[in-house]
């Protein structure tokens, strides 16, 4: 674990097991505050949905990629930014102002902000991450249509003014002590809308949902600096956005997510749910992308993703599949997934002030693809995401 030297306490990803642990140490005001629910219905708008949605309690914007040096050196990268509501800030929408009355402090916190930073060197293997945890403040984080930025103390990204008819470029920029991280990410294709009727269900009941975006294939160009070297990358990237206020059922302890960029201009996005039993939960879903740009809802029954070979880790004792198959009959589609580097895990470590918090730990990495679609040979790089291997993390209690 890298130490921080930002202030401030820090804090893992933004998943929703962080959503539901944070929620549990606020107060019971601010849990009760009726934040809007992911529903059918949703009427998106670019570019305002790819900022901020501060009557959903949840929201994260989460970007991964494969990137390489001219020369084959490969490694992944992740940056994530993650916003969760301490306080709807609805009186200030809906109330005039009094006059005579103090401004609201920038200190006084409605939101708080997380962000988690990696690097995977998979020729060198060895696996950097940091994270971190502000308030808005006086600018220290936040996601602001106005300035088309998303940011995290010096981690951002920031959306340039697309011409009509295109997608906005996305500058991604991230220091930390051990390495910085500059991209330039330039859409191939437009914005996927996940799930049906606007909203990515994962729960039988209405509004166990999320709002979810995907850019599934971001051509990046860029540089990084590492122990003082600076090496030109190029790749593939690959960005979420997800906002909802409570999207897991109570029977659930974790799910494994994919997505894949095939070599053919395609992607897929799978999750599994897992149930406590262990069996996978009929509200496991994926979307389907072809080559320009046209998407497709894949139902639970529509896909497998099986587990195979494991990695267990030395830090926490978890066992996590990093072999996995993945078949797409509808698709006659059959791949294997590996990775280069198994040690992909954030776990806390001694002295790494992350541990007050008591958050599970989870496995996030670069994967590489081989199988074959249509009888024909076909490959592709991809990120895994798995949680709740070392313990599991209930979702009902919020």
């Amino acid at each position: 674990m890298i130490r921080s030297t930002e202030p401030g306490r820090r804090c893992r990803r933004a998943t929703a097991a962080v959503a539901l642990l944070l929620c549990a140490l606020l107060p019971a005001s601010a849990q009760n505050t009726p934040w809007q629910r992911a529903l059918p219905g949703y009427r998106y708008e670019f570019p305002r949905d790819h900022f901020n949605h501060p009557d959903y309690q949840t929201e994260w914007w989460y970007y991964t990629g494969n990137l390489k040096t001219a020369a084959g050196r490969r490694f992944g990268f992740e940056l994530t930014f993650f916003r969760q509501g301490v306080a709807r800030p609805e009186a200030a929408e809906t109330t005039p102002p009094v006059a005579g009355a103090a401004a609201k402090s920038p200190w006084e916190l409605d939101d708080v902000y997380l962000a988690h930073l990696a690097l995977s060197d998979l020729e060198g293997a060895r696996f950097y991450h940091r994270q971190r945890v502000n308030r808005a403040g006086p600018g220290l984080a936040g996601a602001d249509l106005v300035a088309r930025r998303v940011w995290n103390g010096n981690w951002q990204v920031q959306f340039e003014n697309a011409s009509a008819g295109s997608e906005p470029a996305q500058d991604l920029r991230a220091v930390c002590d051990e390495f910085a991280l500059q991209l330039t990410l330039r859409p191939a294709k437009p914005p996927v809308i996940h799930g049906v009727n606007g909203v990515s269900q994962k729960g039988p009941e209405r509004g166990q949902a999320s709002h979810y975006i995907s850019y599934t294939r971001l051509a990046a160009q860029g540089a990084l600096t590492l122990a003082g070297q600076k090496i030109n990358l190029s790749g593939l990237a690959w960005m979420d956005h997800e906002f909802f206020t409570q999207q897991l059922a109570p029977e659930l302890e974790g799910w494994d997510w994919f997505s894949v960029q095939l070599a053919s201009g395609e992607e897929l996005m799978l999750y599994r749910l897992r149930r406590r039993d262990g069996s996978p939960d009929p509200y496991s879903a994926g979307t389907y992308v072809d080559s320009r740009g046209v998407s497709r809802h894949l139902a639970a029954s529509e896909f497998s993703l099986e587990p195979g070979a494991a990695w267990r880790s030395p830090a926490t004792g978890a066992r996590y599949p990093v072999h996995w198959t993945l078949r797409v009959p509808a698709l006659e589609l059959a791949l294997e997934a590996t990775t280069r580097l198994e040690n992909q895990e954030f776990a806390p470590q001694p002295g790494d002030t992350a541990r007050v918090w008591s958050l599970p730990t989870y496995w996030e990495g670069a994967i590489e693809l081989m199988g074959a679609q249509r009888g024909a040979p076909i490959s592709g790089v991809g990120y895994l995401e798995m949680t709740e291997y070392d313990r599991p993390v209930h979702f009902g209690a919020q």
